[in-house]
């Protein structure tokens, strides 16, 4: 797509979106509730025993996001997570979830996010990185264990600093994280089998749009191609890229599988998903429904975690089934040192090129990857 016809798409998509508000359909936006201009019409004095619902000053409709579609980890989890702010707070809090394509491609959504025309995008570290850089640093090859992740990663968004850290990076472009979670090992497609850094040589391989997963697969000696979800399929039917980079169930769901001939897990990146809210509308928020918000994304994780694997186990055993003539590798031994080995000079690359925080978050994120992994009694 040209960037003058990307420019167009969101524009359009802006445009629809006003019209919704205007039409009542969205009862929030970026900014909170207008303070009442009779002080006796100001809200009551809280007495510390009211309901979240109680809390707002009148019933909010967020939007959110989600570059998956329908069925798919992110909006299934945002699909959840809308349902319980609507229990808790008896209604008042209403979200409507918007599946991957109803609001445009990765791309668009995350800027909608950033500009407050929805309120929250559930997105991955890569397209986020365009706003935030230091995203980037969760494309880091070979940064977690390969055993226990889920539990390693909860331990670090609820026990580290690493959040933290984050947080003052979104906070930069108009973001707020609510949590990190795991959605399975991204899974190597292709129409080649791949067992070691030789077989990489020249491989035309999709990735996110993100700068450093382009240098990850760089150093492989692959030809990472960025490019859209939605043009995945084709890029693979027609030959224009060898393969692509994602987790299983998105192999399935997508299709994938239907043109390639080949799965390949080297255990280097989980693929993670960051469920992101526009600043200033949740800084506008009373701070015990931002707490519940926070609160539900940390506990999600590890759950989450436990769902998303079953679901690659069952969409695993579908696809070989489905095309028998496919086949399934996992990378260990001396060719998995290979593919270590070659991945750590992106290390250096990501401090160039990781934002201003560059070097705080990848050695926040280090350090406390260790520990949890102290913690658990977790070796590699």
């Amino acid at each position: 797509m040209k960037k003058t016809d990307g420019k167009m798409k969101l524009l359009a998509l802006l445009l629809s979106l006003v019209l919704l508000s205007t039409l009542g359909l969205a009862g929030c936006g970026g900014a909170g509730p207008a303070p009442a201009d009779d002080p006796e019409e100001a809200p009551a004095e809280r007495t510390g025993e009211e309901t979240l619902g109680e809390l707002l000053d009148s019933p909010l409709q967020p939007r959110f996001a989600s570059e998956e579609i329908e069925g798919d980890f992110m909006t299934v989890w945002a699909e959840r997570y809308a349902d319980h702010m609507r229990e808790v707070t008896d209604g008042m809090y209403d979200i409507t979830v918007y599946p991957f394509g109803t609001l445009g491609d990765t791309r668009d959504i995350n800027e909608l996010a950033q500009l407050g025309v929805v309120e929250y995008v559930f997105t991955d570290f890569a397209w986020i990185s365009a706003f935030v850089p230091e995203a980037q640093v969760l494309a880091l090859h070979y940064l977690w264990p390969p055993e226990h992740m889920p539990e390693t990663l909860d331990w670090v968004v609820r026990n580290g600093d690493f959040m933290d850290v984050l947080e003052e990076a979104f906070r930069r472009n108009g973001l707020v994280p609510l949590s990190v979670l795991y959605e399975g090992w991204q899974t190597i497609s292709s129409n080649r089998p791949i067992r070691t850094v030789d077989d990489m040589q020249g491989f035309k391989v999709r990735v996110m749009g993100s700068a450093l997963l382009v240098e990850d697969y760089l150093a492989y000696g692959a030809a990472p191609t960025p490019m859209a979800y939605g043009e995945i399929y084709g890029g693979l039917q027609t030959n224009l890229i060898d393969g692509q980079v994602n987790p299983i169930f998105a192999i399935r769901s997508m299709n994938f599988y239907e043109v390639q001939d080949y799965l390949t897990d080297i255990f280097a990146e989980p693929f993670t998903g960051i469920p992101t809210v526009n600043m200033q509308f949740f800084d506008s928020l009373p701070p015990e429904v931002q707490e519940e918000m926070r609160t539900w994304w940390v506990e999600a994780i590890l759950p989450s975690a436990e769902w998303i694997d079953e679901r690659h186990e069952e969409d695993l055993v579908y696809m070989l089934e489905a095309r028998p003539e496919m086949e399934y590798h996992e990378v260990t031994g001396e060719e998995l040192e290979e593919f270590k080995e070659a991945a750590l000079p992106v290390y250096d690359e990501f401090l160039e090129i990781g934002g201003p925080q560059a070097e705080e978050i990848l050695e926040t994120l280090l350090n406390d990857i260790e520990n949890a992994k102290e913690a658990l009694g977790i070796q590699d």
